[in-house]
């Protein structure tokens, strides 16, 4: 069983061999602050309704936030409804800007 959590350099890697896919989790306006690429925005109270038609229970799940609370709540969620996959990006959007993406801002 894949641990609750995943550090932003191993996200990054997966996603870049698209191993992974990347879920936020944040508010629209935080995403309007600063966003990765790629990434499928559900807002953390929109998570209950659209997991079931929008994920794949058997696909690895990277869920993020900005510090990682919010994403290590949804990950254990979406673990409890059957998505065996689903881990936090450890620190959040924060620990991508300083470790992977330099250039995403921070806020």
């Amino acid at each position: 069983m894949l641990d609750f959590e995943i550090g932003a350099a191993e996200a990054a890697s997966l996603l870049k061999e698209n191993r992974a896919r990347l879920v936020d989790v944040r508010e629209p306006w935080e995403r309007e602050t600063a966003r990765i690429e790629g990434s499928l925005s559900i807002p953390m109270n929109e998570i209950p309704a659209r997991a079931a038609g929008e994920l794949n229970p058997s696909e690895r799940l990277l869920v993020l936030c900005h510090h990682g609370v919010r994403s290590m709540n949804v990950a254990v969620w979406l673990r409890r409804q059957g998505f065996a996959q689903a881990q936090s990006l450890r620190g959040g959007i924060d620990a991508w800007s300083l470790e992977v993406d330099r250039a995403l801002p921070r806020y």
